[in-house]
């Protein structure tokens, strides 16, 4: 028998609980997500890195690639606020410092370095959605031809 004064306690307990559980189950994806952005994060800057070695300096087809973005600009990124202007490519000498006019001190570029920074990623677990700003990635990788083959004619990628 149950007594009057209990009828739908169940039906709060588990509404109370519930709530809870959900909150914890979006927690974990969340984290899940954030763990592959930041993965995803880390491949744009090491895709753009290895292609400024290869192609000419300040070609647009670095920033394309590593958007995820096949050359030719067909578009489909994986993170959706990551843009180009979220991407900086850097020639830089034997020392590491960073070679101010890379088409006329071409000679002196010894490495590329790409960078992602300022990218805003967007947390979905209910009741607390905001934005936060990712920490900088960045990628250097010895220069390879930077876009000039042995013949000497200069093709963008």
């Amino acid at each position: 028998m149950s007594n009057g004064r209990q009828v739908g306690t169940t039906t709060v307990e588990f509404a109370i609980i519930g709530a809870v559980m959900l909150m914890v189950l979006f927690g974990v994806i969340e984290i899940g997500r954030a763990m592959f952005v930041m993965n995803a994060l880390g491949e744009a800057t090491r895709r753009a890195a290895r292609m400024a070695t290869v192609c000419p300096i300040n070609d647009p087809a670095i920033a394309q690639v590593g958007l995820f973005n096949a050359p030719g600009g067909s578009s489909n990124r994986i993170l959706g606020n990551l843009s180009a202007t979220n991407f900086t490519v850097e020639y830089l000498n034997a020392d590491g410092g960073v070679v101010a006019d890379p088409v006329a001190n071409f000679s002196q570029i010894h490495f590329v370095r790409t960078r992602i920074a300022n990218y805003q990623h967007q947390i979905l677990i209910p009741f607390a959605t905001r934005l936060f700003t990712t920490p900088g990635f960045a990628t250097t990788l010895r220069r390879e031809s930077l876009g000039v083959p042995r013949d000497g004619v200069i093709e963008p990628c």
